[in-house]
């Protein structure tokens, strides 16, 4: 697969989920610790951030708001507990650029990765194999 890279994107404690990322022209970096993660934002150059709420080693959104505090202009995501009203009141409050709940269907969050890295649009090339020819898939709004 040959794909033009927009974006290096921090993906924390998603599991499965950051999988649907890799249809989009970005790097994923994905990490399970909060503290690998916050560590690695020394060294790693990173576009963006998505990340759960509550983290095996970091709960209560300590992450996060540690991320906000020293680098408030990153856009981050942010994945909250489905009907948990609290966290999606503290995870908006600290001025996330998108709040999911963890029930977020692939595609709404595809998009909305998407969107806030201003992907609309971009165009990546994937070859099916070396018999087939290649095929276009577009970013779709």
């Amino acid at each position: 697969m040959i794909v033009l890279v927009q974006a290096n994107v921090l993906a924390v404690g998603l599991d499965g989920k950051s999988e649907i990322l890799k249809e989009l022209p970005i790097r994923v970096i994905s990490m399970q610790s909060g503290k690998k993660a916050a560590s690695s934002l020394k060294i790693e150059k990173v576009d963006s951030v998505i990340s759960k709420w509550d983290l095996e080693d970091m709960a209560g959104g300590q992450f996060i708001k540690g991320l906000r505090a020293v680098k408030p202009d990153i856009p981050t995501i942010v994945f909250v507990k489905a009907n948990d009203v609290q966290q999606e009141i503290d995870a908006r409050s600290l001025g996330v650029s998108a709040v999911l709940t963890d029930e977020t269907d692939d595609e709404l969050f595809k998009q909305t990765v998407a969107n806030i890295l201003g992907l609309k649009g971009v165009v990546s090339i994937e070859s099916i194999s070396p018999s087939k020819s290649r095929r276009l898939n577009k970013v779709r709004n």
